[in-house]
């Protein structure tokens, strides 16, 4: 059967909505998707018995490409960037403001990292905005539960996250919730604060109890993203859909400065590169690392923006290969985009 020329364009434009097509109008060059399959499918590989993720959008023209793009990861601390965009709309909604006093009682306390746990009790007031910084920015656990509770939950997270049309992340627990959970610890209690303490506690969980909860944790769907989702909350975020521009400068500004991830996307994009991103770590025990990722958005030297999303789950390699494996993802979208 012969097509119309509007029966021709309209499939061609069906078929243009995949993944790895051109959105919007763009004078960057096209994803290599040949490429950026094979060096990442090379990647993959190394990482075995680790499963790996990624997502990758041209911020310009919404052209994407994605590598096990609808697979739920466990997101660890990433969650804290969709968190300080919540937060950051109720302050655009006027329910609160960034020099808004918040103090801290002993059941707000969290696991490590905390260095607000940590200095707790000789301060226990903080600014709204100090805690953001310290969430979004350091990934303290005290100020992302503090902030969290503040708005009304991590069911009120992933509410606002799937009334903005972000469905493949969900927020379902408080960081003294799921941190215990993850391993088979009791639940939190303020005794634990501090890294010595906590992993006292942690050591008193027998081996195989600990083995048992993180296969629980890494079939759970709760508190995961896809890489395709987190590319859908990067690209509204950086397109201002999700926040006024002075919150979305703020947002970008605090994890463009946060120090975190060294040696994970930002060792791979070139010198020169602009990276506002957010790390998420789990705990590497019995020679099993849980969680190893890398989200944000790279502005590349000659002003090319890209989203890019790295998810790194249940890998047996050390942290500094696992490490390399993110930083060797960011080479190859470096080369795929070119």
């Amino acid at each position: 059967m012969k097509l119309s020329g509007l029966a021709v364009f309209a499939a061609l434009t069906l078929a243009a909505c995949g993944s790895g097509s051109p959105q919007r109008a763009s004078e960057t060059p096209p994803l290599n998707l040949a490429q950026l399959t094979t060096e990442v499918s090379q990647i993959a590989e190394r990482a075995r018995p680790g499963v790996l993720g990624v997502g990758l959008m041209n911020l310009e023209s919404g052209e994407s490409w994605d590598f096990n793009g609808e697979r739920r990861f466990p997101m660890q601390s990433v969650f804290k960037a969709p968190l300080g965009a919540a937060v950051l709309a109720e302050v655009d909604a006027g329910r609160l403001r960034l020099e808004d006093t918040l103090t801290l009682a002993e059941e707000d306390l969290s696991p490590p990292l905390s260095p607000i746990a940590d200095a707790y009790p000789a301060r226990r007031d903080y600014t709204v905005r100090e805690l953001l910084v310290a969430a979004t920015g350091a990934s303290d656990n005290t100020a992302a539960d503090v902030l969290m509770k503040r708005i009304g939950g991590p069911g009120a997270v992933t509410a606002w996250l799937v009334g903005k049309k972000i469905d493949e992340i969900r927020v379902d627990r408080y960081e003294r919730q799921l941190q215990p959970d993850s391993v088979g610890m009791a639940s939190f209690r303020p005794a634990w604060k501090g890294s010595q303490a906590y992993m006292a506690a942690f050591n008193t969980v027998p081996p195989a109890a600990r083995r048992k909860a993180v296969a629980a944790y890494l079939s759970d769907p709760q508190d995961t993203a896809t890489p395709r989702g987190t590319l859908n909350f990067l690209d509204k975020l950086d397109d201002g859909e999700l926040l006024t521009p002075a919150s979305t400068k703020l947002l970008l500004q605090i994890m463009t400065d946060t120090t975190t991830g060294q040696d994970r996307l930002k060792a791979g994009f070139p010198p020169g590169s602009s990276l506002a991103h957010k790390t998420g770590t789990a705990r590497t025990d019995q020679g099993m690392n849980p969680a190893l990722n890398d989200v944000g958005i790279v502005t590349l030297p000659d002003g090319r923006r890209y989203a890019v999303a790295v998810f790194l789950s249940g890998s047996t390699l050390d942290t500094a290969e696992n490490e390399k494996i993110v930083a060797d993802v960011a080479r190859a979208v470096t080369r795929g985009v070119h």
